[in-house]
């Protein structure tokens, strides 16, 4: 049986910092359990690829929601990353902190040492900037942050004018001292290719001798001697392995894999875990609850002028945009998918912005389902605007179906649960008619194809949204952070109630969404819950309980030689 002093489970924006950090200075052995497989594709690295890696389930754990009440009774898809770097190595790749406020409003909720001044550091720990360290930004760290606007197609600037004649503000940072305006997106990119989190944070450690990173390793079980766990059970390759932490688990699963781990082997809702025949190591009802999501609506144009579809859709301009990027690493296709967008107020007496947009000079209208052929657009221009609520107050939850670990579980967003959400939804349509009526973008518009001019009055956008609005993906919350052990699942120290020896450390702790994008607040998460772990095993730190070994005697600090494998 192997030891080692951590075990981490999940490779994913969290995991692969826990991994880096933990590892880095010799004393301590870590295992990084990935069940997924390496990170080495085309279509990972390259921006634009992300409409391949969409639908792929090699590299994707492709969930689904049950049916939603509040959308129509549609099901939901949620695409996650399974694959070194989880969702950092799948995702549109915009890089945004959120507000201020979003991590005040976490420490005033009872998590000391959450507050933007604390959390700020680890940001700029994490990140380089191609505009140079400032006072808020990075300009040493792992994660390469690139502007785009030298490849920008020209519509976006239309777009900020819009904004600006709606008195929208030009922010040229979104993640500067305000959120607040209208701007272009910054992507976490390098060289014209992908930064995820492994090749930020593994690929630079990978020869570390006291780090083995095993992949295609599915956990399936945390391992316990009475209320501390030990270690975790993981197959790979048809076979079970058992492996033992000297000093902690941690759980970087991801929002739906980490929740679903802990129920499956017995820490969550009592009566759920009972109901499928599971024992209860400690009852703990927050497990799974409190899911939160961002919703958004799109609105779908038909443009006067050449938008992006005319050069990628010709296999002329496929050809030649490919040929361009694979010699260079540059052009179009080193973009994510949105290039401009902002965080806006939508109505007045609102102390800070609740509506993120986005604005894509691309359209799909016939797009094949189950695919997401981004370099075949429709064959007329088009251009697509966006807007999402940044601070839904619906909560959601999921649990397990069944005690089988490959079994996914049944996630409920409860999407559109408040009538401030419904409000805010019908809010984020009328901007995008707003912005579609200033002279900088009317004058561009041949016709509005989605919802159609046939949609004016509230019930019947209200109608439209139900029927068409969905996820951007940014599932978070079902570990809450949280003072209360009753209805929280880990303290400010992200140690997991009622156990010892467990953390948990990866966007299912945030105690609220944040505003924008959630990558690059997991990084932050895995930087900051690393400090936190190393400080607490130093002597005279807070850890709970000695240091054991697996037949019980104390371990001194002790680093293991092992392979990096990835096979």
């Amino acid at each position: 049986m192997s030891e080692y002093d951590f075990i981490i489970v999940g490779a994913g924006s969290a995991g692969c910092v826990l991994a880096n950090r933990l590892s880095e200075d010799g004393r301590y052995s870590v295992l990084l359990l990935e069940a997924g497989g390496s990170d080495l594709n085309f279509w990972i690295w390259m921006p634009i690829g992300y409409g391949k890696t969409f639908y792929r389930k090699s590299v994707n754990w492709m969930y689904h929601t049950e049916p939603e009440p509040n959308l129509d009774g549609r099901i939901s898809y949620w695409p996650r990353g399974k694959v070194m770097g989880g969702s950092s190595s799948i995702n549109a790749m915009v890089y945004i902190r959120g507000q201020q406020e979003d991590f005040e409003d976490w420490k005033a909720m009872g998590n000391p040492g959450w507050g933007w001044d604390d959390v700020l550091p680890f940001f700029r720990k994490s990140e380089t900037n191609d505009r140079g360290a400032t006072e808020v930004r990075g300009g040493d760290g792992p994660v390469h942050v690139a502007t785009m606007d030298r490849y920008l197609h020209p519509m976006c600037e239309d777009f900020l004018r819009a904004g600006e004649e709606l008195q929208f503000a030009r922010n040229p940072d979104f993640n500067g001292p305000s959120q607040e305006g209208v701007g272009t997106y910054q992507n976490t990119a390098k060289d014209g290719m992908r930064m995820s989190a492994a090749r930020a944070y593994v690929r630079p450690a990978r020869k570390r001798p006291n780090l083995r990173v095993v992949t295609r390793a599915m956990t399936t079980k945390i391992l316990f001697d009475g209320s501390r766990a030990t270690g975790v059970r993981y197959v790979r390759k048809g076979a079970e392995h058992d492996v033992r932490a000297r000093r902690e688990v941690i759980l970087s699963a991801g929002a739906i894999n980490s929740p679903q781990l802990l129920q499956l082997s017995g820490v969550g809702p009592g009566a759920l875990l009972r109901s499928h025949g599971i024992e209860v190591v400690h009852a703990a009802e927050g497990v799974g609850r409190n899911l939160q999501d961002h919703l958004a609506i799109d609105y779908l144009f038909r443009s006067k002028v050449p938008t992006l579809n005319q050069q990628l859709r010709p296999w002329h301009g496929k050809l030649r945009h490919g040929l361009h990027y694979v010699l260079t690493r540059r052009g179009i296709l080193s973009l994510g998918v949105n290039q401009a967008g902002g965080f806006v107020r939508s109505r007045p007496g609102l102390s800070k912005p609740n509506m993120q947009l986005f604005f894509s000079p691309v359209s799909y209208t016939k797009a094949v389902p189950g695919k997401r052929a981004l370099m075949s657009p429709d064959p007329f221009p088009g251009f697509l605007m966006g807007a999402q609520p940044t601070r839904p107050t619906s909560r959601g939850h999921l649990e397990i179906r069944s005690p089988d670990p490959m079994a996914p579980p049944a996630i409920h967003p409860n999407y559109l649960g408040t009538d401030l959400d419904v409000q805010e939804m019908l809010e984020a349509s009328q901007i995008m008619r707003r912005l579609a009526e200033t002279p900088a973008l009317s004058r561009l518009i041949e016709a509005e194809l989605l919802p159609g001019p046939q949609v004016q009055s509230d019930d019947e956008m209200i109608a439209d949204i139900r029927a068409r609005a969905g996820t951007v993906f940014h599932p978070v919350s079902t570990c809450r952070m949280g003072p209360d052990p009753v209805r929280d699942v880990v303290d400010a120290r992200l140690r997991v109630y009622g156990i010892d020896g467990l953390r948990v450390a990866d966007a299912s702790i945030f105690p609220t969404v944040t505003s924008g994008n959630t990558n690059a607040p997991a990084i932050m998460v895995g930087e900051k819950a690393s400090q936190m772990i190393l400080d607490d095993h130093r002597p005279g730190g807070s850890n709970k309980g000695p240091t054991r070994s697996a037949d019980g005697q104390s371990v001194p600090e002790t680093p293991v030689s092992a392979p990096f494998q990835t096979a």
